[in-house]
């Protein structure tokens, strides 16, 4: 083993192997498929398999409150920004988080709501 082999395998106590099975619809054939994803995590600690699935799913949790709803309901994936994304990125973030302060959910819904009244948006708790 090289020495670069050896000076991480001395930071992981487990190596955790997540199979995810998901159906997906085939527009082709017309007909669900399954398919199984495979993940593979590294941990520096010992821990019961109960706890690394309590672990993992709420990562996957911050992927579904967040990632998703930038991507489907921000359209953050379809922007065309070439210039300075990030800045336009942090903006949404702001928004995101304006809205999580304010115990809103439905972030579709409060963008609609807010968007024709600047008086509503006003209102929230956290913008001024």
């Amino acid at each position: 083993m090289t020495n670069t082999v050896l000076e991480w395998s001395k930071r992981i106590a487990a190596v955790i192997e997540v199979v995810r099975h998901t159906d997906c619809f085939d527009t082709k054939t017309s007909s669900w498929v399954e398919r199984a994803d495979t993940s593979y995590y590294g941990a520096s600690h010992m821990h019961s398999a109960e706890d690394f699935a309590q672990v993992i799913r709420a990562h996957w949790g911050i992927e579904n409150r967040n990632h998703y709803v930038r991507d489907v309901t921000l359209r953050e994936d379809a922007s065309r920004i070439r210039q300075n994304p990030g800045i336009f990125a942090r903006l949404r973030s702001f928004a995101l988080n304006i809205f999580r302060k304010n115990k809103i959910t439905n972030i579709s819904e409060a963008l609609y709501d807010n968007a024709l009244c600047f008086d509503n948006l006003l209102a929230l708790n956290g913008v001024l």
